[in-house]
């Protein structure tokens, strides 16, 4: 499919005046087209269906590179499934190429949306994952940490999740003494997130850690505890 016509069959959903709010709220500077995320949705599945996977993966490249914002999200949404056949070796590298272009809240969700089912495929890739805690891009930093939520989901994890919950948990402490807003954001949902399925576990590390974060994320990552495990500052 040209990205040409792939733009065009986006474009025609514009609703007016919406692009001009959507620069307001995203706060970045490129252009905006207006669209729903249910537009979005409907018309990535449409092309998952329809699209041979060299093409989908050549599709999602050309949207990305053209740096609009829904056509970014659009991008990462043709990669959203469980399963890519006859494997999804190329899709995860392709994603990995994005990382350091992803540059706000919105694209950072979508961007670890897609890379997380690549992530729990294989979970191997964890490995990969664990070095972009140190990267000094702020958004490589969050995305270790959001894309590795699937992980906070199981009531009685395996032993190899069980140890994945661990080394991510790991990783949140260190990132606890991160005093930037979106990584306290990142570390309270991971740790809020955690408390839905194994609170003991989640008040463990409020515990221990909470003391580092700021004040805000402290409170939202125990808002389902007892507020004797949430320490003050």
């Amino acid at each position: 499919m040209l990205i040409e016509d792939a733009i065009v069959a986006l474009q025609i959903h514009e609703v007016p005046g919406k692009a001009v709010e959507m620069r307001a709220y995203h706060k970045v500077d490129r252009s905006y087209w207006g669209l729903t995320n249910p537009v979005l949705d409907d018309q990535a599945r449409l092309w998952r269906q329809e699209l041979p996977l060299d093409e989908r993966l050549q599709l999602a490249s050309e949207l990305w590179d053209s740096n609009a914002h829904e056509a970014r999200i659009c991008a990462t949404k043709l990669l959203m499934q469980a399963r890519i056949r006859p494997d999804d070796h190329a899709a995860w590298t392709l994603i990995k190429t994005w990382l350091d272009e992803v540059d706000c809240p919105a694209i950072s969700d979508h961007f670890c949306l897609a890379g997380h089912r690549r992530l729990t495929s294989n979970p191997s890739r964890i490995y990969e994952v664990e070095a972009w805690t140190q990267s000094q891009h702020l958004w490589t930093r969050r995305a270790a940490l959001t894309i590795t939520l699937p992980w906070t989901k199981h009531r009685n994890p395996k032993p190899e999740n069980l140890a994945i919950r661990e080394q991510v948990l790991g990783w949140a402490a260190s990132l606890a003494e991160d005093q930037n807003t979106s990584i306290q954001k990142a570390v309270a949902t991971w740790v809020f997130e955690l408390s839905r399925k194994d609170p003991e576990r989640a008040a463990a590390f409020l515990t221990e850690h909470g003391p580092k974060m700021r004040n805000f994320a402290r409170k939202d990552a125990g808002r389902l505890l007892p507020q004797n495990i949430t320490p003050a500052a």
